[in-house]
């Protein structure tokens, strides 16, 4: 029997929660006690904070880190040269319908357009996620199945764990039933912003599958990991579950070695490798976040020289075209200190 304390939630408790997410910038304002003007958000990418991750936000303080990642912005409206709606030309990386690919041997399955979260900085703001709706799994799973080159299927979004516990555990199944797929990686932030999530049947379904599965959670700050994250992440580790993490480098928010520093050590504590840490890509409305490269490098140097490797994410971007990942190597050397 499993401890009480170490149990998975109820089923329907992180629905309920989700329901009574905040979903404007004045009503997220007013819920902290901050008295400045709230920008509208666009219509199409509309504020969204579930409850859990409101409340690690420090009421009163609008430099919190949680805040500025999810407050909407006037500067999200300004039209920055470089910055584009499909910066990452996901849309020549379609497959089918529901099903990118953009390396050799991985591709990803859009599981739903929802979030729980609306992060300002989010890459697919733009998506046109009604041409990918959930109805084209069959054909994307045909697709897959017919490929022997694909190895490990991603499932994203959106966000694939705002998907109903039998919705994917019947996806992950179906992918379980193609031979030639070895691994199953999940892309969510739901484990930081929702822990609720974390059910009896979504351990099941994810524990009896008999692909490796690898759960690549997405969170920037030490800030976002509370008992909660670490009960929810300590259940998908007893389930075999491999645990990474990949941030953003976000200006305001993580953009020093001690806020790096400080998040490597919270994920390890919690059972999570640093796996990526990105630079911004380059999508309209978030260049009010991006970090220089020469930043980025800085602020890994410094990082470098007081973390043993295994807890130094690798610095990357995104260039469309490119077999992977490129990652960004830093030379500078650390300034002396007396």
């Amino acid at each position: 029997m499993i401890p009480a304390f170490r149990a998975p939630w109820e089923p329907d408790l992180w629905k309920a929660l989700l329901r009574d997410s905040v979903r404007s910038s004045d009503a997220l304002l007013q819920s902290l006690d901050l008295k400045h003007p709230a920008a509208e958000a666009s219509p199409d990418f509309p504020v969204r904070v579930p409850p859990p991750y409101l409340s690690r936000i420090r009421p009163g303080d609008p430099e919190d880190p949680l805040l500025l990642q999810v407050l909407a912005q006037a500067a999200e409206a300004e039209e920055i040269p470089g910055f584009t709606e499909d910066a990452l030309a996901e849309s020549q990386a379609v497959r089918s319908p529901g099903l990118l690919q953009k390396y050799e041997g991985r591709a990803l399955v859009i599981v739903t357009p929802a979030c729980a979260i609306h992060c300002r900085y989010c890459f697919r703001r733009h998506f046109p996620y009604e041409d990918h709706s959930p109805a084209e799994h069959p054909a994307s799973l045909a697709t897959l199945a017919a490929d022997p080159s694909v190895e490990e299927v991603i499932l994203s979004g959106g966000d694939p764990l705002i998907a109903d516990d039998a919705v994917l555990a019947r996806l992950l199944e179906m992918l379980s039933e193609i031979p030639h797929v070895r691994r199953i990686r999940l892309h969510t932030r739901m484990p930081v912003v929702l822990p609720q999530r974390v059910t009896a049947d979504l351990l099941k379904a994810l524990g009896d599958s008999p692909k490796q599965i690898i759960t690549v959670i997405h969170a920037n700050h030490a800030q976002e990991l509370d008992p909660a994250t670490h009960r929810a992440l300590s259940l998908l580790a007893g389930a075999g579950v491999t645990l990474l993490n990949q941030s953003v480098l976000l200006k305001q928010v993580n953009d020093s070695w001690q806020a790096q520093k400080a998040l490597a050590e919270a994920l390890f504590e919690q059972g999570v490798l640093p796996y990526y840490l990105h630079l911004l890509d380059r999508v309209s409305g978030t260049h009010h976040f991006e970090v220089s490269e020469e930043e980025a490098s800085s602020i890994m140097t410094e990082l470098h020289a007081r973390l043993p490797g295994y807890l130094v994410p690798t610095l990357a971007k995104e260039i469309p075209g490119e077999s992977g990942k490129t990652p960004i190597y830093w030379t500078t050397r650390p300034a002396k200190t007396l």
